[in-house]
This record gives C-alpha cells, sequence and structure tokens, in this order.
C-alpha cells in the first residue's frame, strides 16, 4: 500500500474526533438565527431549524454520515440496521423499515436525513404533516457522497469538519489511483441478485467505485437501467473477466451450480470469483475509500494457473 494512502487513511480516525467535539455558539447568535430553507437532493423544499439540536438519520449510510460530520452529541437514534460505528449502537432504536412513525415522533427530532429508495415520499409527507422535516440525499457516484457530507456540514454548522474530512478522502482517493497498474482495465460483473440474475449497472454508486478501483463494469455500454436483468446466454457473450458476488467456493455451489454453463465465463476458469464486504461496499459512506481499496485489492488478484 502507498505510503501517501497510509498516512491519510490512518488520520482518518482522528478527523472522526474531531467532528465528535461539541459546538459552542453564543446562545444570543443561537436564538437570533433565522430558520434555513433548503432544497433536498430530490428537488423538495423543507424548512429547518437555524442549528438542528436533535437529529436522527432513516438510513445505515446516513448514520454513518452524521456521526463522520455532526456533533455526536445531537444525534438521538439510529435503526435497526445500523451497525456502524460503534458508538451508533449506544443510540435508541427507530425502525425504518415499516417506519415507525410514533416512536420516531416521540424523539421530537429537529430534522431526519435519509436517502432516495430508503424511506417512502408518503411517510415523509406524514412526518412534515407532524413538523418533523425530511432530508433525502442522492448517491450514485463517488463524487455525490463528498457533496452529501459537505451538505450535512453545512446543515449542521459543521462545515470546517466536512471540508477537512472530504480533502482527506480526496487525497486518499488520488493515492489509490497511482497504484493502478497500466494496461486493460478488467471487465466486471457484478451479480445483486441470483434468481433471476441482476447486476450493478450504468449510474449506480458500485460501478463508479468499480472504475475508481480501475475496473470496467461489462454492462454498462448496453443497458441503461442501474441493475438490469441478465440471461445466461448474454453473460456467456460477455464472458467477464472478473465476476463479483460471493466466494468462489460458496458461489460454485450455489450459482455456478444453478447454472453450470456459466462455468466457462473467463472469471470462473481464472478463478477471479470474489466476495466483497456488504456493508462497505453498498452503503454510500465515508469509508467509500476504504471500499474502493478493497475493490482495487480484489481486481488485482491475477489469475489461477
Amino acid at each position: 500500500m502507498p505510503q501517501l494512502f497510509l498516512r491519510v487513511f490512518r488520520a482518518l480516525p482522528l478527523l472522526g474526533l474531531l467532528a465528535c467535539q461539541p459546538d459552542k455558539q453564543p446562545a444570543a447568535t443561537e436564538n437570533a438565527a433565522r430558520p434555513q430553507q433548503l432544497t433536498d437532493d430530490l428537488g423538495r423544499r423543507l424548512t429547518v431549524p437555524a442549528r438542528p439540536r436533535r437529529i436522527l438519520a432513516l438510513a445505515p449510510s446516513m448514520t454513518e454520515m452524521l456521526y463522520a460530520v455532526a456533533d455526536t452529541a445531537t444525534i438521538i437514534a439510529r435503526t435497526q440496521a445500523c451497525d456502524f460505528p460503534q458508538a451508533a449502537l449506544r443510540k435508541p432504536i427507530v425502525n425504518s423499515y415499516p417506519l415507525d412513525l410514533e416512536r420516531l415522533v416521540a424523539l421530537q427530532p429537529d430534522v431526519v436525513f435519509t436517502m432516495e429508495g430508503i424511506t417512502s415520499q408518503d411517510d415523509a409527507a406524514r412526518l412534515e404533516k407532524l413538523g418533523i422535516p425530511v432530508y433525502y440525499q442522492r448517491y450514485n457516484t463517488v463524487e455525490d457522497i463528498f457533496k452529501g457530507l459537505q451538505d450535512l456540514g453545512r446543515i449542521l454548522h459543521r462545515e470546517p469538519q466536512a471540508r477537512h474530512l472530504t480533502d482527506s478522502l480526496r487525497t486518499a482517493l488520488r493515492a489509490i489511483a497511482t497504484t493502478a497498474p497500466a494496461g486493460p482495465r478488467p471487465r466486471v460483473l457484478a451479480i445483486t441478485w441470483q434468481d433471476p440474475i441482476y447486476v450493478y449497472g450504468q449510474n449506480t454508486l458500485f460501478t463508479d467505485k468499480m472504475r475508481l478501483a480501475g475496473g470496467q463494469n461489462s454492462v454498462v455500454e448496453s443497458f441503461p437501467q442501474p441493475y438490469p436483468a441478465l440471461t445466461r446466454e448474454y453473460i456467456l457473450q460477455l464472458n467477464p473477466d472478473v465476476l463479483l458476488g460471493g466466494r468462489f467456493g460458496q458461489l460454485d455451489s450455489t450459482f455456478f451450480k444453478n447454472y453450470p454453463e456459466l462455468r466457462r465465463i473467463k472469471a470462473y476458469q481464472n478463478r477471479r470469483v470474489f466476495a466483497v464486504t456488504g456493508n462497505l461496499m453498498e452503503r454510500p459512506s465515508p469509508r467509500v475509500v476504504e471500499s474502493i481499496q478493497e475493490l482495487q485489492q480484489l481486481l488485482q488478484q491475477p489469475a489461477a494457473r
């Protein structure tokens, strides 16, 4: 691992500690401040208190984002699916699916953060009728994560913390890019569901991570959908260099057992079939550089002899 990357990566916990430092603002200034008029990533307009003091997220990735940027004393709850960072496990639980509306309202949050595809807009409308604003974020690229962190910093008056974090993540990302080998990028097929076969396609965060790790999503040139369904015949035609979706032995006894003809693809023949760390890869979070580093290490593994 490059020394520059090591130095930056080791600095990230320190930045997390900086994010945990409480804000110190004069009470008179706080009381005089006007509410914030915001537009979220879905184009929804909402009003948020000038200085939100009770916040929560309805998606595990958003909880990670808040712990990276916010004064953590202001985070009042987590969802049943939140498992990182460890400090989040000490917070009360609000069920996010189905949404425990009564429990959430009882906590009296100043603002609720969520992401597209996690919380229905009907649930958001119910909360907003009760005076609880809901702010959505959308992540299709790694750059969207950096923007999301900076937006949270602005809303929560933690802009220096957000800026330091995103600057360090960008530096680490540049360090990863310097280690990419020369030559053609491996063509990758990343499975998200086995029966029927669905894969990661265009406009997905996973595809952007794959690109930054030095790979090429083998389906993006053919399908406009983010999660296209593929036939076995089409996968044989693609003949990907790498398949992501599970350990070789695991998929050999499940996926390839169900679709034995797919054992003819290069990824299987060369044993370049890999598992990825699920919550690390799937979540748009401050651990994005760590997930790209893991992908890069997998993609650079040589074919079996």
